[in-house]
């Protein structure tokens, strides 16, 4: 109470600013991390540290030594881990970027995956191998990174071209994120699971690879066989016929779709490919 006694206007008006301005950074972080992995990894810290209130609450010595041993190292982990979007923050900081307002871009879902399909369908039928990764809710912008940024609206023309043998990009990944080709040519992680067949080349592995470091889902064209596989979960699904592959996607990518919506866009689908793939 004693502060609000000897609080005069100036000071009131400055605490008030000091408070908007650090809420506004803080906000600008959020914005910052968001769409990269480092929010799961921000989750882990915040539970360390719900941990490490409970302990000093509960007068649990060795959970509570244990956390202060690790919160001693904290900062300098910290530094380690978040090294990746720390560098982009003081590079869009240089560039005058870390304020400017972000611009939502709407989700098409039906008009990503009719794109996409069409372009599997073309590519499958040539064995033209293609490797397509699905953005969900882990961000993959470090793997975006590693890539040929594009940020192009999606159409299957464009990701066609893209995977035409001997070009720049073919070897690499397409990451799409929303209705938009984000980056292509991208360098995914390979599983290193002992269990996948030995038949499965580098697309497989890379696709297999991605989704088991995050949520996206990766659908494979394969040069050898044509056949078309969808990865997710650290899973392979291979052969996956056109209307299975529809489905999934569609229930991957918009989870709360109606089955009646559903079944609509199934039907808009056959009616736009004229059939399946042959």
């Amino acid at each position: 109470m004693e502060y609000f006694r000897t609080l005069t206007w100036f000071g009131a008006i400055k605490d008030i600013a000091d408070i908007l301005i650090v809420s506004y950074l803080i906000y600008k972080l959020i914005q910052l991390v968001r769409g990269t992995r480092a929010v799961q990894l921000l989750k882990g810290i915040f539970l360390l540290v719900i941990t490490w209130a409970l302990s000093t609450w509960l007068n649990l010595y060795t959970l509570k030594w244990l956390m202060n041993q690790m919160f001693t190292f904290g900062v300098v982990t910290i530094l380690i881990i978040f090294q990746p979007e720390l560098r982009r923050a003081l590079e869009q900081l240089g560039r005058g970027k870390l304020f400017i307002r972000s611009i939502a871009v709407d989700e098409d879902v039906s008009h990503t995956i009719n794109e996409v399909i069409k372009a599997v369908n073309y590519m499958a039928r040539r064995k033209i191998g293609a490797l397509i990764v699905f953005e969900r809710t882990t961000g993959l912008n470090e793997y975006i990174e590693s890539g040929i940024k594009m940020e192009s609206t999606i159409s299957s023309e464009l990701l066609i071209n893209v995977f035409i043998p001997n070009t720049p990009l073919h070897d690499g990944a397409v990451i799409v994120r929303n209705s938009q080709i984000m980056a292509a040519g991208c360098y995914l992680p390979l599983s290193e699971n002992p269990f996948i067949s030995k038949e499965l080349g580098t697309r497989h592995r890379a696709a297999i690879g991605i989704s088991e470091v995050c949520d996206a889902i990766s659908v494979v064209v394969s040069e050898e066989t044509g056949q078309v596989s969808l990865a997710m979960n650290g899973q392979v699904v291979r052969d996956i016929k056109e209307e299975s592959l529809i489905s999934k996607l569609f229930d991957e990518l918009r989870p709360r779709a109606k089955a009646g919506e559903k079944g609509r866009m199934l039907a808009f689908w056959k009616r736009k490919e004229g059939g399946g793939r042959g």
